[in-house]
């Protein structure tokens, strides 16, 4: 596969628009592994039985949740694992927390207590999930689904790939996250802050930032940083914003309070030092453009955020 220049990640690439408060919406992540190929709806596409892939999936969203399939980098044996890797990223709203296990059949997932991994308590979700553990080594989902969107597999794969060896075990490429225009993009776990517009280099700094609660410095920008899963999208984008506008890299240092204000919204984002900031958010028109390799052109939005103070 060839990277096109008419793709849609290469058009808003050039189009230079933001990728403020693109995130996908979750409150946790469920990444469960899956080897061998990936259809466009991977949860039911895939050798995963479908039945559970659409019961897992649909659990974790009626818990306001998201369900990814990932699978380690490389060649992809079109073979099952005996006994596939889970890692569940919960407490994204307070103090984010990451549990790595295995399972010898998927369907085990169901009993997952799901009300639980919205809280701050892994060891309340052990306790029921008696074979994972908490880690403290964060994990790096790079999107590779490429019958969603080729850009993800030809921008993302050779990414993921050349991470491995730097963080084994830490880095996988997985299923369609949202925002392929945004392509190669990342969910850092267990915080949920995701990224566009990868480079391996700026990859790379990822982790170790993970590791400390942080947004890497290099990706502390509207161009990059898409925002913390949690939040809605206004909210990504003001968090985001006022992040940038003072450098701050700590992802639990601001909280975003936002109200619908006519087409928009109005708020305001807190330190925890007790600094505050007036918030004005807005969704502009932008021009028109892909948003998918195998859609056409429409008009694009992006977010626009007036920081007052």
């Amino acid at each position: 596969m060839s990277f096109a220049a008419d793709s849609c990640s290469a058009q808003w690439d050039d189009a230079g628009l933001p990728a403020l408060g693109t995130a996908s919406r979750a409150a946790f992540w469920v990444a469960l592994e899956q080897n061998g190929p990936w259809g466009r709806e991977a949860i039911t596409e895939s050798h995963l039985d479908p039945g559970v892939g659409s019961a897992l999936a649909q659990a974790c969203s009626d818990h306001g949740g998201r369900l990814l399939l990932i699978r380690r980098p490389g060649r992809h044996v079109d073979a099952g694992t005996a006994e596939p890797t889970v890692l569940i990223a919960g407490g994204l709203a307070t103090d984010p927390w990451l549990i790595v296990g295995s399972v010898d059949d998927p369907s085990q997932l169901l009993r997952t207590p799901w009300p639980l991994l919205a809280g701050d308590d892994p060891d309340a979700v052990t306790e029921v999930l008696d074979t994972f553990d908490e880690t403290r080594d964060p994990a790096l989902l790079i999107c590779t689904n490429s019958k969603r969107d080729v850009c993800c597999a030809v921008r993302g794969r050779p990414i993921a790939l050349a991470l491995q060896e730097q963080f084994p075990g830490q880095v996988w490429e997985c299923s369609h996250t949202g925002g392929h225009r945004f392509a190669p993009t990342g969910i850092a776990l267990p915080s949920g802050q995701t990224y566009a517009r990868l480079t391996t280099e700026s990859a790379a700094s990822i982790i170790p930032a993970e590791r400390n609660g942080e947004i890497p410095a290099e990706l502390n920008h509207s161009a990059y940083d898409r925002g913390r899963s949690v939040l809605s999208p206004p909210a990504q984008a003001a968090e985001s914003v006022v992040r940038q506008s003072i450098s701050e890299t700590s992802l639990r240092a601001l909280s975003t309070e936002l109200q619908p204000d006519g087409d928009g919204w109005r708020g305001q984002v807190t330190h925890r030092d007790g600094r505050s900031w007036p918030v004005d958010v807005r969704r502009m028109a932008g021009p028109e453009l892909k948003d998918s390799c195998l859609k056409v052109a429409k008009p694009s939005s992006f977010f626009e955020v007036l920081v007052a103070g």
